[in-house]
């Protein structure tokens, strides 16, 4: 195959002609350090030869949790999901029967598991329900029991009883910062909003930003509404705001989120948070809403047992990603997790995601989005997909390459993470910054990668060591048949 590979490096004899043509100014190389990199969007790649960006689909492993508790019912939303050390924990809302935001009913409840995959309801004794305490509610306190998103907060300077935290409340309350010792019991970090300047009638979220060193906030705005500190008018579409604190008390004036020049679309959650194998990077997992449209019959509905007034509207969960500021990156339009085969996935709003994305295994993190929104089936489900694996950079069987913008690193070796079919195979070349192979890392000298991993290590005649390099700008070319790069580090 290194004879296929290597004939991708013939250069059309018209493409001399450029040669005369002077170079734009060089961009300073892209420190990348020893962290990992996602090919999530176009942030590394410089050009795509007869390759492309390919999101990858979820792959649905199952029910998670099943929602069919007294005090739960049919309006469970706003999932949370974190991993603590060993322990995996599921936030979310409960109530029967969903009234306006933030009244009597709703309460918060907690679901625990080792793996993120056997999940269980611990019995907390801490708030009442139906006569009893034997339940998993871990707040009763309206309205913050709406849309109560914890998180586990990683800043170095983190209190221990303020170890993980929480912001929750409506337009009418503001957003008021929570704090716990342990995910399970809670109190205000004060009792006045910490942040008033948004309509918060949704899945708001924080996190700490070991990039940005501050605390982040992306909360729910409509692109035409008004909003004061007593009222609020929605108008145009929802969407995302952001705002940032060193203290989790004081924040900064709130900004719109961009999303470049895609359409205008009605973003229900944001869902952002920071990746946990590469915290600089965000990912976000938006419930796509159409308000407008209708796909189930009013037979089909019935038959469902859908809520009055939830069988228009449909959703589903789509891709976004941040690299820090107030930009997303919409290199991926198109569904993340469709509907389905399921009718009952065509009711209103039953494209929830869970805010969070853990790992279940070696090479396999899990996500999890609702089923059955407004109906007496309504449950969680569990889907995978491989570690890094949210999306890459893909060539055909036919051939095609990539090369990276000038990068620096301080690691010793490169690693990939890669998959490729019986015939495929990667080679990697390392140019430095004009685009000329670097001795001994050229094409030829390139060892193939054939296989599948999650973190492979890149090899040439001479070996695997890149130490001399560091600190130079350099370009990395890959080329490829019949595979996908997911990710790379210098380490």
């Amino acid at each position: 195959m290194t004879r296929t590979l290597t004939s991708l490096l013939a250069i059309p004899a018209v493409a001399l002609s450029l040669a005369m043509v002077s170079p734009a100014p060089a961009a300073d190389p892209i420190a990348l350090g020893s962290r990992l990199e996602l090919f999530v969007d176009n942030y590394l790649i410089e050009k795509l030869d007869r390759c492309e960006l390919k999101l990858h689909e979820p792959v649905l492993a199952g029910t998670a949790l099943t929602l069919n508790a007294p005090w739960e019912g049919s309006f469970c939303g706003y999932f949370t999901a974190l991993k603590d050390g060993g322990t995996y924990r599921l936030y979310y809302r409960a109530r029967p029967d969903l009234g306006a935001d933030g009244t009597k009913g709703e309460v918060t409840c907690m679901a625990e598991s080792k793996d993120g995959i056997t999940w269980t309801k611990p019995n907390l004794g801490l708030h009442e329900s139906g006569g009893s305490k034997d339940n998993n509610i871990i707040l009763d306190e309206s309205p913050f029991t709406h849309n109560f998103a914890p998180f586990l907060d990683t800043n170095p300077a983190c209190a221990p009883d303020q170890k993980y935290k929480a912001v929750a409340g409506t337009a009418k309350s503001g957003l008021v910062a929570w704090v716990s010792p342990d995910g399970i019991h809670w109190k205000k970090l004060r009792d006045e909003a910490v942040f008033r300047k948004g309509a918060f009638d949704s899945q708001n979220v924080a996190f700490w930003s070991e990039a940005e060193q501050c605390y982040l906030l992306y909360f729910r705005v409509f692109t035409g509404g008004t909003v004061d500190e007593k009222v609020w008018q929605p108008k145009g579409f929802r969407t995302v705001a952001r705002t940032t604190s060193k203290d989790f008390i004081n924040w900064t004036e709130p900004e719109r989120m961009s999303f470049g020049d895609t359409p205008a679309e009605h973003l229900y959650t944001n869902n952002t948070h920071a990746y946990f194998r590469a915290p600089h990077l965000y990912i976000s997992t938006p419930m796509r809403f159409m308000p407008s449209r209708k796909v189930l019959t009013d037979e089909q509905a019935a038959a469902l047992g859908v809520k009055k007034g939830y069988s228009g509207g449909c959703a589903e969960a789509v891709f976004i990603s941040s690299r820090g500021g107030n930009n997303y990156d919409r290199t991926f339009m198109e569904a993340w997790i469709r509907p389905g085969t399921d009718l009952g996935n065509w009711a209103s709003r039953a494209g929830l995601t869970a805010c969070g994305v853990v790992p279940t295994g070696p090479a396999e993190m899990s996500l999890y989005k609702q089923a059955h929104y407004a109906q007496p089936s309504t449950h969680l489900l569990r889907y995978t997909l491989r570690t890094d694996g949210f999306a890459s950079v893909n060539a055909p069987y036919r051939g095609g390459e990539f090369t990276t913008k000038s990068i620096t690193f301080t690691g010793s070796k490169l690693t990939m993470n890669f998959a490729t079919g019986a015939t495929g195979g990667v080679q990697v070349e390392i140019q430095d910054a004009q685009g000329k192979p670097m001795p001994g890392y050229a094409l030829e000298d390139a060892v193939e990668q054939i296989g599948d991993e999650i973190e492979r290590t890149v090899s040439w005649k001479s070996g695997n060591d890149i130490s001399k390099l560091v600190g130079q700008p350099v370009k990395l070319r890959f080329v490829m048949k019949d595979a996908d790069v997911f990710a790379i580090q210098a380490k």
